[in-house]
């Protein structure tokens, strides 16, 4: 469906930055997503693919191109118990929240993340321990370079740290559902150091999927990490950067103090204490009377206090980067998506 006074871009994203598309089309069956896409690749037009807004960046000059929102709905529980398929517009949080009612684990830790399921296989959406990638066990995407619809299993969707082969080609895939495999045990296991103070427990000890789900909307909203329209702090993409995958050595320079865990690829360090270490402290700005700000309460959130313009953004972010490259010779990488701009 064609919308004929289509918004800007900065009434649709958690950041409320970003200017105006060239046209904007609601696809709420799988159909319309479909042909939508196909149709403007055939033509040539550039197509951008609006979830919930909650992890991008979009230019002041907004998108010269056609935005398809995705509207398509529906959950199916499989004939496995804790096996369930969700559509790509299926709100996350709710998701989450049956998820936990079922008295089923895998996702609990994901509560209070923004945005819509058909997002979180892109970016292996991850947090206090837990990442998407671990349950996810098919995605069906449109293959946008041959036109067809196909079933990826959870080898061929390449998951990493903060990405996966839909992230690494954005341009190919188009997310249609997913399907998850979680265990249906009223119990999960905490991995996360500051999860498991929270909870009382030791790391790597259970404790229940509803317990966890509390503690950690109760850290997530500590942080301003829930979306809620009383706290400024939320008017943010979430996390901006990524927390840094090193080597051995970079690690070893590293003051011994920073939070460091294992990663596959290397040691991951602390892109927050980092950030701090640099110098920005909550609320520091890339110039006096700027309304884009680092979050008073997660350092890791930049955030739109007033009327910040996707250009004020950049420029704290920018800052904030050339910060931690001058001390510690690393260079942080944007976790949000860059749309019709970069760092």
């Amino acid at each position: 469906m064609s919308v004929p006074s289509p918004p800007t871009l900065a009434e649709c994203t958690t950041l409320h930055v970003g200017g105006p598309a060239e046209q904007w089309i609601v696809a709420d069956s799988e159909s319309a997503l479909i042909d939508a896409v196909t149709q403007a690749d055939a033509a040539g037009v550039p197509v951008l693919l609006l979830g919930g807004g909650s992890n991008m960046l979009v230019a002041d000059a907004g998108f010269p191109g056609i935005v398809v929102e995705i509207g398509t709905r529906g959950i199916v529980e499989g004939d496995v118990p804790g096996e369930i398929t969700v559509r790509a517009g299926e709100p996350w949080e709710p998701l989450v929240a049956h998820s936990v009612g079922q008295g089923w684990s895998g996702i609990e830790a994901l509560s209070g993340i923004p945005g819509l399921a058909g997002a979180t296989p892109i970016q292996n959406v991850g947090a206090y321990g837990q990442d998407v990638g671990q349950v996810v066990t098919k995605v069906r995407v449109l293959d946008r370079s041959t036109g067809t619809v196909e079933v990826l299993d959870q080898g061929a969707c390449a998951f990493g740290y903060r990405s996966s082969a839909f992230k690494r080609r954005p341009d190919r895939w188009v997310v249609l559902d997913l399907t998850l495999r979680l265990s249906p045990a009223p119990v999960g296991v905490v991995r996360y150091a500051e999860l498991a103070r929270e909870l009382g427990v030791e790391v790597g000890q259970t404790a229940a999927v509803a317990d966890i789900r509390a503690a950690v909307l109760g850290l997530r909203r500590r942080k301003s990490m829930v979306l809620d329209a009383a706290d400024p702090d939320t008017r943010s993409a979430g996390s901006f950067f990524t927390n840094p995958v090193v080597t051995a050595e970079v690690a070893a320079s590293v003051p011994a103090d920073c939070p460091r865990y294992p990663s596959d690829a290397g040691t991951k360090l602390s892109a927050a204490w980092l950030i701090e270490q640099s110098g920005v402290q909550p609320g520091w700005t890339a110039r006096p009377g700027s309304a884009a700000r680092v979050s008073r309460r997660h350092t890791l959130a930049l955030v739109n206090s007033a009327n910040a313009s996707a250009d004020d953004v950049l420029e704290l972010a920018r800052a904030i980067r050339a910060r931690v490259s001058d001390r510690f010779g690393i260079a942080l990488t944007a976790e949000v998506r860059m749309v019709n701009c970069s760092l």
